[in-house]
């Protein structure tokens, strides 16, 4: 059993988790698996050429549920649609297997009628991709008209909706992942600060993309590490902020329980800290590659003892990217640990994202203490000011950015002397 799930809309769609609106169930079996997503009230398209008994057995049905009422809360519009399919690429010679595999088209043509969108761009697709296979092209594009036909002339009672294209910013365009967005956007937030990166990891799935991603951008002054455990990762991570190095390190739920007491570590040194965690289904190692944003809870709380960090959370792949330099800004500002959510869907899923320019972000450059603080003297910044970091040796030698864009030359010149600071940065 093969299944797709297509999400379009009016407005931006973050994630893929809404409700279904209209499942196309090509056989009992799929209509049992996807019927929970479904909202009370959506459409079932079914084909009854499959719901055969052999196959509602199969399905582990009793009855066939097109005709039991246990339906009753959705539309059910019940379609012979293999043979419908089969009428539509008859002229064609087709043996009977390659004819029904024609029926997604097919049926993708009813859901393009439904949904009043254009055939021509998937009719195109279909005559490059069998570019050497006129029969099987025109086979295909046939059952895709005859679909969206068979919308247009049958009386279905079902209303047709049409949804306007989003309006988009002006700007160039690419394609990205959570995982690229997130290594990007860390890349950025040193470059902000005017800092280098050191990223401390243990590979877990899904959060290795982050490890990959960033090992291939060294000449932003990035270095990776992958270590032999988890502990040894944000230990590692936390030994480059003490040198005056943007320490990033990252994992999953299992991982993240992992590296608690070596959070709490950067907490009390008070060191500059990110640590991003794409979440999985748990508990402990199982089910790696479910996602689940169930980690909250220990990403607030799970610490012993009075260990507050700050937590932020990625909405959509693209938005990885602002989160990223957020979370970089806080923990530098503050000489704080701050943790990154993103979760496997995000960090795997592509979506469109309008590259911006790093001119439009203000730099946060770092303010470097070598001398001790005086006695009673309190480090902790109000929201005004930057709480100075108090690395080991002088201040590191800072590395202008190999972009040569506005914002990344002036994240590299240090704000003040570095043992003289003015008293309303303290």
């Amino acid at each position: 059993m093969s299944s797709f799930q297509i999400n379009f809309g009016a407005t931006e769609i973050d994630t893929a988790g809404d409700d279904i609106d209209v499942l196309f169930a090509m056989n009992p079996a799929a209509l049992k698996t996807n019927l929970s997503a479904l909202k009370q009230g959506g459409v079932i398209f079914a084909d009854t050429y499959e719901f055969n008994a052999r196959n509602l057995a199969k399905a582990g049905y009793a009855s066939n549920p097109l005709e039991d009422g246990s339906l009753k809360g959705y539309q059910v519009e019940a379609l012979n649609v293999t043979q419908l399919t089969l009428d539509a690429v008859k002229p064609f010679g087709l043996g009977n297997k390659e004819a029904i595999r024609t029926k997604n088209m097919w049926t993708l043509g009813l859901a393009l009628w439904l949904f009043d969108r254009d055939r021509q761009p998937l009719v195109d697709w279909i005559n490059g991709k069998f570019a050497k296979k006129a029969d099987i092209a025109a086979a295909n594009v046939a059952a895709l008209n005859a679909g969206h036909a068979f919308g247009e002339t049958a009386e279905l009672g079902l209303k047709r909706v049409h949804l306007n294209p989003i309006e988009s910013q002006p700007g160039l365009y690419r394609t990205i992942t959570g995982g690229e967005a997130l290594s990007l956007g860390l890349v950025a937030g040193a470059q902000l600060s005017g800092l280098e990166l050191f990223l401390g990891s243990y590979p877990i799935t899904p959060a290795s993309p982050l490890l990959h991603a960033l090992a291939k951008l060294k000449e932003f002054g990035v270095t990776t590490f992958q270590a032999e455990d988890e502990i040894a990762a944000i230990c590692a991570a936390i030994g480059a902020s003490y040198a005056g190095k943007l320490g990033i390190t990252s994992s999953s739920g299992p991982g993240i329980a992992l590296k608690g007491e070596a959070m709490g570590l950067a907490i009390m040194t008070e060191l500059p800290l990110v640590i991003v965690n794409s979440q999985r289904g748990g508990p402990s190692t199982g089910l790696p590659t479910k996602t689940e944003q169930s980690d909250l809870y220990q990403a607030v709380y799970g610490r012993n003892g009075d260990a507050p960090l700050a937590v932020i959370a990625a909405r959509s792949a693209a938005d990885c990217f602002d989160a990223a330099i957020e979370a970089c800004r806080l923990a530098v500002q503050f000489m704080t640990p701050v943790m990154l959510l993103t979760d496997g869907y995000i960090a795997n899923a592509a979506e469109p994202w309008r590259v911006p320019s790093l001119g439009d972000y203000a730099p946060f450059p770092v303010q470097f203490h070598t001398t001790p603080p005086a006695e009673g003297e309190r480090l902790n910044p109000t929201p005004a000011t930057r709480k100075p970091w108090r690395a080991s040796g002088s201040s590191p030698a800072r590395r202008a950015s190999p972009t040569g864009s506005a914002a990344s030359r002036k994240a590299t010149t240090p704000a003040t002397s570095a043992t003289t600071p003015p008293t309303t940065r303290r």
